[in-house]
């Protein structure tokens, strides 16, 4: 009895995801294709120039322009930003600093807070919890 391995593929925007691109940006044979992990692992060890150009430039996911501004996926959507943006779209939001982007600023730095004072509390209390248990 043999056993071989199958080739793990992936959908073309799952690897884009995984990539951190947007899909309609890659190339048409990037778009029909399926990536293997081995073909995923390869462009992320050594991204060929249209990846670098598209993670420089973009145009970017939500998730990477949520994180180039310092807010949420849905601050974006709530900002009216639903479009995938390239760098220096960006880069020209940063500059105008709308107040909706000020707030949407603001309202993650303070989740992110409370996130991290959420952590520290569940440490503490596994700390005491692991106290009183020796």
């Amino acid at each position: 009895m043999t056993s071989h391995k199958t080739t793990q593929t992936m959908k073309p925007a799952t690897a884009a995801k995984k990539l951190g691109v947007y899909l309609e940006a890659t190339p048409a044979e990037f778009q029909e294709g399926v990536v293997t992990r081995s073909e995923l692992n390869a462009l992320q060890a050594e991204p060929p120039q249209w990846l670098q150009d598209l993670r420089r430039s973009g145009p970017h996911p939500r998730p990477v322009v949520a994180a180039k501004l310092g807010v949420s996926i849905a601050g974006l959507a709530r900002g009216g930003v639903t479009e995938a943006l390239t760098t220096e779209q960006i880069d020209a939001l940063k500059q105008e600093n709308p107040e909706w982007l000020q707030k949407e600023r603001t309202t993650q730095a303070e989740v992110r807070k409370e996130a991290v004072r959420i952590k520290e509390k569940h440490a503490e209390r596994a700390e005491r919890t692991e106290q009183s248990g020796s």
